[in-house]
């Protein structure tokens, strides 16, 4: 994938667009003004990703990994494309392999919405779900079903998006440069949740360069990490602690994603799934702003950060990324009953 080919896609004057993948990227930034009514000085935004038209910012690498794909020759016309997602990569994927006549097989572990394997199979993918809580090597685990798929399957490509380095060259080339370009360059830190780690990794590339360019200060990248991950413990000491499992979706990884460049974070910070819930109920509540349950993740980071600033005098304005929609987490995040039944005291969140 190439700077031009991916320009193509991501440069559309006035909202008018050809196809459906023209329209991927270019997301607002919006300021958050009721969540923050505590802060003294310090600003939150917040990038939607819910309106690429996939629904998240995966968006942005299915079709850039795709793109490379076709220009490298590593799919042909009418071939399939085989994937391990937690749902939002499998979205973008399938959505783009509609408009370009590729056919899609996903592996998925079944901790997942339903919500987003009905999607799949909307857009017309074959969907895998496997268990859990297995390792990362053991042939049942989703990583292991979709690997073993692309080599029984002819005419097949695995883009495997945690290996794959058009992941984090997608928002080296489109979502970087937004943010820049909506900033004016000014932010002080940039907050996003870790998965594969390509957006936290392309995003502050970015950032930093166009900071050092334009000799700008350099914001700090911070990202957030779930309880039960290994990412975290891997940045700080180096060592692969024990995951469990959580009940977040979409962030968090059980081992460590070659698309992540953890030279370029400056600090990861944890959340626990109340957390992370409690506050994507709140930016519904408060701001009107639904969206999926890592989205709250990131928002706590940013307040705890805002908070810290605020009390050294020092005004922080901070960028967060909420990669995805809250419509696949009805049945979930946004279900009194489900979140009782898992042992959180929705009763007395208070918003």
């Amino acid at each position: 994938m190439n700077r031009s080919s991916l320009a193509v896609y991501m440069t559309h004057p006035l909202g008018v667009y050809e196809d459906v993948v023209s329209a991927i990227g270019h997301t607002p930034l919006i300021r958050l003004n009721k969540v923050t009514s505590d802060l003294n000085g310090s600003e939150i935004w917040v990038k939607l990703e819910r309106c690429s038209p996939g629904g998240s910012i995966k968006d942005r690498i299915g079709l850039a990994m795709i793109l490379e794909a076709e220009e490298k020759g590593w799919i042909q016309p009418g071939g399939t494309i085989i994937e391990a997602t937690s749902g939002n990569t499998g979205i973008g994927l399938a959505m783009v392999a509609a408009q370009r006549g590729y056919s899609c097989v996903f592996t998925m572990p079944d901790k997942m919405a339903k919500e987003k394997i009905d999607l799949l199979l909307a857009l017309g993918a074959r969907v895998e779900v496997c268990p859990t809580a297995v390792e990362k090597d053991d042939p049942r685990s989703y990583y292991m079903v979709a690997e073993r798929l692309s080599k029984e399957i002819e005419g097949s490509w695995y883009p495997d998006q945690y290996s794959n380095q058009s992941n984090p060259k997608a928002h080296i080339l489109s979502t970087g440069p937004e943010i820049w370009q909506q900033t004016q360059g000014e932010l002080t830190h940039f907050v996003a949740t870790m998965g594969t780690g390509g957006t936290i990794t392309g995003c502050g590339k970015s950032l930093k360069s166009h900071a050092e360019e334009h000799g700008k200060a350099v914001p700090q990248i911070i990202g957030v990490d779930a309880q039960g991950s290994i990412l975290k413990e891997w940045f700080d000491h180096g060592t692969l602690g024990e995951p469990h499992t959580y009940k977040v979706e979409g962030f968090g990884e059980d081992f460590i994603p070659t698309a992540t460049d953890f030279s370029v974070i400056d600090e990861i910070r944890m959340v626990d799934d109340e957390d992370c819930f409690r506050m994507t109920r709140r930016l519904a509540r408060q701001e009107g702003l639904f969206c999926g349950g890592s989205c709250g993740g990131a928002l706590k980071i940013a307040l705890d950060i805002a908070a810290e600033h605020d009390e050294k005098g020092i005004k922080a304005k901070i960028i967060v990324i909420l990669p995805d929609a809250g419509n696949p987490y009805l049945g979930k995040v946004y279900n009194d009953d489900w979140l009782r039944e898992n042992g959180f005291d929705v009763d007395g969140w208070e918003w």
